[in-house]
């Protein structure tokens, strides 16, 4: 383990950051490059469900007790749930199917706007707790490398 462990905002801003990137490298293909679309939109969905899974395990129950946000929580685990929804269609699709590409762009927005909440209102107000956001780093960090082990 890594003792210079990220703190648990940082990490997750790392993550949204990561998966913004790979929406633009899909966006600038084109449809006569099925693979890589294909390549692409597994790697959203590969990091889009790794990082909900470590949000929804570690990061989230430790944040709602700490900012008795209850509203904006349950917010953000309805968005999760929508995302897995489009995430389990694309799955089991190939770009060269109908609504593939309409799908990915949706799953785009809603990310955009999910992140949005979270570096907008959810961590600014978390930064403001006397959460141990680098302990926390830790947990979701040592979850993380326990769902990779496994997929």
């Amino acid at each position: 383990m890594n003792s210079k462990s990220p703190d648990a905002i940082a990490m997750l801003v790392k993550d949204h950051k990561e998966v913004k990137a790979l929406f633009s490298d899909y966006e600038k293909l084109s449809d006569r490059a099925p693979v890589s679309k294909k390549k692409i939109a597994d790697k959203i969905c590969h990091a889009l469900t790794v990082h909900t899974t470590i949000e929804e395990e570690v990061f989230y129950p430790a944040v709602r007790q700490a900012i008795k946000d209850g509203d904006l929580m349950d917010e953000a685990i309805v968005e999760h749930a929508s995302a897995k929804e489009l995430i389990a269609q694309l799955q089991a699709m190939d770009p060269g199917d109908d609504l593939y590409d309409a799908k990915v762009k949706v799953l785009s927005e809603q990310i955009e706007h999910h992140v949005g909440e979270e570096e907008g209102d959810m961590f600014p107000k978390t930064r403001k707790t006397d959460l141990d956001l680098v302990a926390l780093g830790r947990q979701m960090l040592e979850r993380r490398e326990e769902i990779e082990s496994v997929v």
